[in-house]
């Protein structure tokens, strides 16, 4: 049993300081840092019931939970491997079913007949072999300071971070169970006070300068979105004094808010069109009174505790809100955020010696009264519940993306993922400090509520999808742009030479592994009847899922320096968007896939091979993903690198008992039990373009194999 004490050493944590301190010092902070978020995420589950809870969908669009007690577990495992901080891996088949989670995109996997979830009591055994590796991880891995994100450390603090934001998104999940599978946790005290809420009113806030985003050497740890710069300089604008309570919010509701379009987007109308909801999700009709679901009990309306909605449902507000007070009234930009805030001189998360708000676990656990906590008459400027903004979230100058982990902003930068900004009652660690820039979908739950402000600044807010990412803008013209120098397109190539050989084959599934921005699985789909695009990287399937979702896709292509064009490809360009509903995409690792994808009648490995961390392993198991009499196509230019694949893995390219030996004899050594060579290989030239004056002109060689 944890004592109280113990509890609270638990609950009030603050992420460390990297730039200070001893390396001793900072190892056991690290430690201490890493067994606090650890424990928290392992008794946020004894909320649970029964085990029998683990497995159900809290959200249909969400993995069950005990999707999620793998995952942070998982995680730390899969970037270690990447950082190359450890070398063999301690459960392949969960870390692979626990790779990768949901971002409610429709690449992500929600159909629950692929999942054989494992018990979870194995996956708690597993947890604790994770546990113990990390510990002994932290105490030995040599350790300099400052800790800089190229550090073996700072890999260490991406896994406990992003244990931290699953902690929170994982606590509202728990919050949408039914209220009769969770149970009492004295670790998670809500607030007792409650009344009527007081009536808001704007504060005027003064123009200033705005600069956001922080250098590498600063002094807390970061995801990659928070790097970089912004100067803006923003008007003056007159804030909400308090967040909207969940009694000025029910004026919205009582007024058939909810029934009429006109205060709607028209994402916004269609969500409730399919939620046919009359009131936010967390309030519960007891009767004619109203009661509020919070993590683990049902309490009476506490009307004045902030509103919980999403941001169509605030938006909706506003503009119900604009027409009765006759004032252009919406929520502030990220930039008017923070104008705000530092008007008021609020200290950081590591440097308070008690919370200013209502964070970090540091008061309650849940939301308190809106006129609590004061920031020299404004409330609630940080914690309680997270505030939307208007603004889609998007790269800073200056953006980079962290090497071992590629995807934890990029697939936000879509026009389709919203800012929310302050931190809830339990944002802890990276989630509670100032430079924090985490965004969901607009029709996403999370403890999230918003303020209001009254502006005459006219907001113009992109909703087209514009790809910046120089290596991704790339494949797309490499996929779907021009061809150069007289040579085909890589995929279409392709597709030519393997045509011959469909004539005997079932066209019922096709995999595109590594199918980067999808322009083969599209064109797969020509002849199958369901195609399957795979990338590690998930910077590249949104590429896919973009064109599936809209047919369009708009990126800039590098001319010289800083100078670029705008570009814009469709699929109905190609005679390809009347086969779009038949290809999907996902995330995944072509070395440890998911146990589903399997029954294919043609993979396909386009230039992956020799970027593979484990080639052999992949070409060794290959035969259970296919069908009887299936294609397998291989293409690849051979370039093994240590960089990405260990010599001792490397297929071929090397001397084996003093004679070279090529990859085409390694392909044969490990394929020839399973599959026949059904031709001579061939060559597949490709070109690259980089910029206007600078190609990359690659010969790769295609083998092509039919099951046995």
């Amino acid at each position: 049993m944890i004592d109280m004490e113990t509890f609270q050493n638990i609950l009030v944590t603050k992420t460390p300081i990297l730039n200070s301190g001893t390396p001793d010092e900072k190892r056991k902070e690290i430690l201490e840092y890493f067994q606090a978020s650890w424990e928290l995420d392992d008794r946020l589950y004894d909320s649970l019931k029964t085990d029998d809870v683990f497995y159900m969908r809290a959200d249909p669009l969400r993995h069950p939970l005990i999707f999620y007690i793998g995952h942070t577990a998982t995680f730390y495992v899969n970037k270690l491997l990447l950082a190359g901080l450890i070398s063999e891996r301690i459960n392949p088949k969960f870390e692979s079913i626990f790779a990768v989670g949901v971002d409610e995109m429709s690449w992500d996997d929600l159909n629950e007949a692929h999942y054989d979830w494992p018990s979870v009591q194995s996956v708690r055994d597993y947890r604790r072999q994770v546990k113990t590796m990390l510990e002994e991880l932290i105490n030995n891995l040599p350790l300099a300071m400052p800790i800089s994100w190229n550090e073996p450390f700072w890999v260490i603090l991406m896994g406990i971070e992003h244990q931290r934001i699953h902690i929170e998104t994982s606590s509202v999940l728990i919050r949408q169970l039914p209220i009769d599978k969770v149970k009492e946790n004295s670790l998670f005290q809500i607030c007792d006070e409650s009344g009527s809420a007081p009536e808001n009113e704007l504060v005027k806030v003064e123009s200033g300068i705005v600069k956001l985003g922080k250098e590498r050497s600063d002094a807390l740890y970061g995801w990659d979105n928070e790097f970089g710069n912004l100067k803006s300089d923003i008007k003056g604008f007159s804030s909400s004094k308090f967040l909207v309570s969940n009694q000025e919010y029910k004026t919205f509701v009582e007024a058939d808010g909810y029934k009429t379009q006109k205060w709607w987007t028209e994402e916004g109308w269609n969500w409730v069109q399919y939620k046919a909801c009359d009131h936010p999700v967390f309030w519960v009709k007891n009767g004619k009174a109203w009661k509020l679901r919070c993590m683990l009990e049902e309490i009476d309306m506490p009307w004045n505790w902030p509103v919980e909605v999403n941001y169509l449902e605030a938006k909706a507000f506003c503009n119900w809100k604009s027409v009765q007070t006759g004032k252009k009234l919406r929520m502030p930009t990220e930039g008017e955020y923070y104008l705000l805030r530092n008007s008021l001189d609020i200290p950081d998360q590591p440097y308070w010696k008690k919370a200013p708000g209502n964070i970090n676990l540091e008061h309650y656990a849940s939301s308190c009264p809106v006129d609590k906590f004061e920031f020299n008459g404004v409330y609630d400027v940080i914690g309680n519940v997270w505030q939307w903004t208007e603004m889609p979230i998007s790269a800073l100058d200056g953006f980079e993306i962290h090497p071992f982990y590629d995807d934890f902003s990029t697939p936000t930068f879509d026009a389709r993922h919203n800012l929310i900004k302050g931190g809830s009652w339990i944002s802890t660690g990276n989630l509670a400090i100032k430079d924090s820039r985490y965004a969901f979908r607009r029709h996403f739950f999370q403890h999230a509520g918003f303020r209001y402000i009254e502006s005459e600044e006219e907001l113009v807010i992109k909703d087209d999808y514009y790809e910046s990412d120089d290596l991704v803008s790339q494949y797309c013209e490499f996929q779907y742009g021009p061809s150069y120098f007289e040579v085909e397109n890589y995929s279409l190539a392709c597709l030519k030479r393997i045509e011959k050989h469909l004539k005997n084959t079932n066209k019922g599934a096709a995999l595109d592994l590594g199918c980067a921005t999808g322009r083969t699985s599209f064109e797969l789909a020509r002849h199958f009847d369901k195609v399957t695009g795979l990338d590690f990287s998930a910077r590249f399937i949104r590429i896919g899922t973009q064109l599936k979702e809209s047919g369009k896709l708009s990126y800039s292509r590098i001319e010289e320096g800083q100078l670029d064009t705008f570009q814009e490809i469709k699929l109905a360009d190609f005679g390809l968007d009347v086969y779009a509903d038949k290809v999907e995409f996902f995330q995944g690792d072509a070395c440890n896939l998911k146990p589903f994808f399997t029954g294919y009648d043609l993979l396909i490995a386009g230039n992956l091979i020799d970027r593979l961390y484990d080639p052999i392993k992949f070409l060794q198991d290959v035969h259970h993903r296919m069908n009887k009499g299936g294609l397998l196509v291989l293409t690849s230019p051979y370039t093994w690198l240590e960089e990405f694949t260990d010599i001792e893995n490397w297929v071929g390219g090397y001397r084996k008992d003093g004679e070279p030996f090529s990859t085409l004899d390694g392909l044969k050594e490990q394929l020839s039990e399973h599959f026949e060579l059904l031709e001579e290989p061939t060559d597949v030239p490709f070109v690259i373009r980089e910029t206007a004056r600078k190609y990359q002109h690659t010969i790769a060689q295609m083998s092509i194999w039919r099951k046995k």
